[in-house]
């Protein structure tokens, strides 16, 4: 009996394709999404068969799914080009090195086993936003497909390619101690190496491959996988920790007395580091960043300037594409350097070797080097329930709400809100500095929420206190995978 086609479209995220398998999408399904991005391909390239590169992450179904996603693919006409075994940066590095003409990786990311998901790009450097994810969701579930003679081909040995391009460059003069953390996610078979070949002594934690992610998720936003991180750290007594997710598009550091450093102030070094020597340069970074950035004072001598923008890798590509930026910068560990440093991409594993550099250019200690950034207290990333229908209405009326306080001059905490920006979801700023975040995520139902305060860790949750309630009121919002 033949399988009837499964496709919830809740699946087409903002800037990618996330499912559970099976529960929320068919082997069919894939199909189908294939034959919509083939055809979505064809449409932008103008080619009949343009050259597509693919590749899987490790999890025990995504070849399964990558062979149901190629079949679709060849059917509109596409010239499929497997590389295998991969990391998202790798596919997207494959894409420049091939002169491909789009890609197409099977992965979940950090997302919990059961998921599946498909990051598409058809620009070199760049992935779906939302413009091309409603072209695609509308071609795929109104099946207005072309029909065309692909064919496939596997590219052997390109993991070593791949690995050569990052390791090639400079290499470290002084040996750097280094936990490498991959929550047994496909970076366990790249991370450790490459760290090693650039010139680090490597102490491995979980880089042996395994789909069912025995101890934690490989997410480096995750405190469980942080604790882990930072007992290595201290027992080995190194002088960095680095966590990558799922599909290594992003890393996590622990700094050398085991405390972690969040992604958005290490972006900030990296940016110093980088100012000195690209004068006049821009930064982008997203909403759940530091309010550091603002008025940083080294930036400010090298003329640098810096953007908030939208929260998502896809969303910062574009804008690090489009401004001409240096490098870009996502609180969630995303970080993308544009040339002379990079493809504009990320890589998780070429951004801990920016770190690694930056400790290489200096005689101090990673903890040194962030006590050099004005101290500020920061919650970790928290992500309340909320289902994916219902989620950007919630976002839509809190933002109303949070208007009004600061029309009516309504003190939170003894301040006004100063400042509003609402290019995603809604980050409310005090005079103090101090600021608030609530936006919808993009690949989850559920909401996030972050808070900062250069003040006090009590003014901090004090913010956080006041989103909650707006948040308990609306009825609509459940529990929080994490909280302050």
């Amino acid at each position: 009996m033949n399988q009837s086609i499964k496709i919830d479209p809740y699946g087409f995220r903002e800037y990618d394709a996330r499912w559970v398998y099976e529960k929320d999408i068919n082997s069919r399904g894939i199909t189908n999404l294939g034959k919509g991005l083939g055809t979505q391909i064809i449409k932008h390239t103008n080619k009949k068969n343009p050259r597509v590169i693919v590749g899987h992450d490790y999890r025990s179904y995504s070849e399964e799914i990558k062979e149901s996603l190629k079949k679709g693919l060849v059917s509109t006409g596409c010239f499929v080009e497997d590389v295998g075994l991969s990391l998202s940066p790798m596919v997207y590095f494959a894409q420049f090195e091939l002169d491909a003409d789009a890609i197409a990786m099977v992965t979940a990311s950090h997302n919990e086993n059961g998921w599946t998901g498909v990051k598409m790009g058809i620009k070199k450097g760049l992935t779906h936003a939302p413009e091309e994810m409603t072209e695609l969701k509308d071609i795929t579930l109104n099946e207005k497909f072309i029909t065309g003679e692909g064919e496939e081909k596997q590219i052997k040995n390109f993991q070593e390619i791949y690995k050569k391009s990052l390791t090639s460059k400079k290499k470290l003069s002084k040996k750097i101690k280094a936990i490498v953390a991959c929550g047994n996610g496909t970076a366990g078979i790249f991370a450790p190496e490459i760290l090693k070949k650039i010139g680090c002594e490597v102490i491995e934690l979980d880089c042996n491959l395994d789909w069912n992610f025995p101890k934690y998720n490989p997410n480096p936003e995750d405190l469980e996988m942080l604790k882990e991180i930072t007992k290595a750290v201290i027992e080995n007594n190194a002088d960095i920790g680095f966590g990558f997710d799922g599909d290594g598009d992003r890393v996590g550091v622990i700094d050398n007395n085991g405390v972690e450093i969040f992604s958005d102030k290490i972006g900030l070094l990296i940016a110093r580091n980088l100012s000195k020597k690209h004068k006049n340069s821009k930064f982008i970074v997203d909403v759940k960043s530091t309010g550091l950035f603002k008025n940083d004072k080294i930036l400010n001598e090298n003329l640098s300037k810096t953007i908030y923008w939208k929260t998502g890798h896809s969303h910062i590509k574009r804008k690090v594409n489009s401004e001409k930026a240096l490098a870009g910068f996502e609180k969630s560990g995303h970080f993308f350097f544009n040339q002379p440093i990079g493809y504009g991409y990320d890589d998780g594993i070429n951004s801990a070797i920016q770190v690694c550099h930056l400790l290489d250019n200096q005689e101090k200690r990673m903890s040194e080097l962030i006590n050099e950034l004005p101290k500020t207290f920061q919650s970790p990333t928290m992500a309340p329930f909320c289902k994916d229908n219902e989620k950007y209405e919630v976002v839509e009326k809190i933002i109303q709400q949070i208007e009004k306080i600061k029309n009516e001059k309504i003190k939170i905490d003894q301040q006004e809100i100063k400042e509003i920006l609402t290019v995603n979801g809604i980050r409310f700023s005090f005079e103090d500095g101090s600021w608030g975040l609530i936006r919808a995520s993009s690949n989850k139902p559920s909401l996030v929420v972050v808070t900062e305060s250069p003040t006090s860790d009590k003014r901090k949750t004090e913010i956080f206190r006041f989103i909650e309630q707006l948040l308990k009121k609306t009825g609509k919002v459940g529990k929080y995978d994490q909280k302050i």
